[in-house]
C-alpha cells in the first residue's frame, strides 16, 4: 500500500513565543489537506535536542479535517475544539508542550499521517507506540518544520547612568 502525500502547513518558519516555553505554552494551528483517511495522527518532535530526538506533541484518533486550531487542551482526551487523544511527551506530560531549546537553534518537526481506523491506544501513550500503531493503519503522510532559538534572557535589566 503507498502513502497518499499530505501537506502539512503552519503559520510560520519559525516558532512565534506564544507556542514555546518563553510566552504560553500553546499548540500552534496546523493545517492539513490530501488525506482521504477517517482519522490523523500527530508527533512533533525536535531531532536536535542534546540528548537525542524529543518529543513534543502525540496526538491521534482526530476525525479527519483541514485544520486543527491552536491551543488544544493538555487533557489526555478532549472533544472540542476537535476531538483528540493525547499522548506522553518527553516533559513526562499529556499534550503539547512548546520547544525550549538550551541553546541554539533548532529544528521542530510536524508530522501528520493519516490513519484508516481509530487507534486503541489509551490516553498518555508514548510516542513508540503511537508509532507502533501507525506502521499497520497509516495510509498517508506529511511533514512542516519550524525553527526556534531563545534569546538570551539577562538576569536583570542594565542600569542606568543619569
Amino acid at each position: 500500500m503507498s502513502m497518499q502525500d499530505l501537506k502539512v502547513e503552519i503559520d510560520f518558519d519559525h516558532f512565534p513565543p506564544e507556542y514555546t516555553c518563553d510566552g504560553e505554552g500553546i499548540s500552534p494551528r496546523i493545517r492539513i489537506t490530501g488525506s482521504g483517511a477517517p482519522y490523523l495522527a500527530i508527533i512533533i518532535d525536535d531531532p536536535d535536542a542534546s540528548k537525542g530526538t524529543f518529543t513534543h506533541w502525540v496526538a491521534w484518533n482526530i476525525p479527519s479535517t483541514e485544520e486543527i486550531p491552536p491551543g488544544i487542551p493538555p487533557e489526555p482526551r478532549i472533544s472540542h475544539p476537535v476531538s483528540i487523544v493525547q499522548g506522553m511527551n518527553d516533559s513526562r506530560k499529556t499534550g503539547y508542550t512548546g520547544p525550549c531549546p538550551s541553546k541554539g537553534v533548532h529544528r521542530y518537526f510536524i508530522r501528520v499521517w493519516g490513519v484508516e481506523r481509530e487507534l486503541d491506544l489509551p490516553p498518555g501513550s508514548e510516542r513508540v507506540e503511537l508509532t507502533d500503531a501507525l506502521a499497520s493503519a497509516a495510509t498517508g503522510y506529511g511533514e512542516a518544520m519550524a525553527t526556534y532559538g531563545r534569546e538570551k534572557v539577562l538576569k536583570s535589566p542594565p542600569a542606568t547612568r543619569t
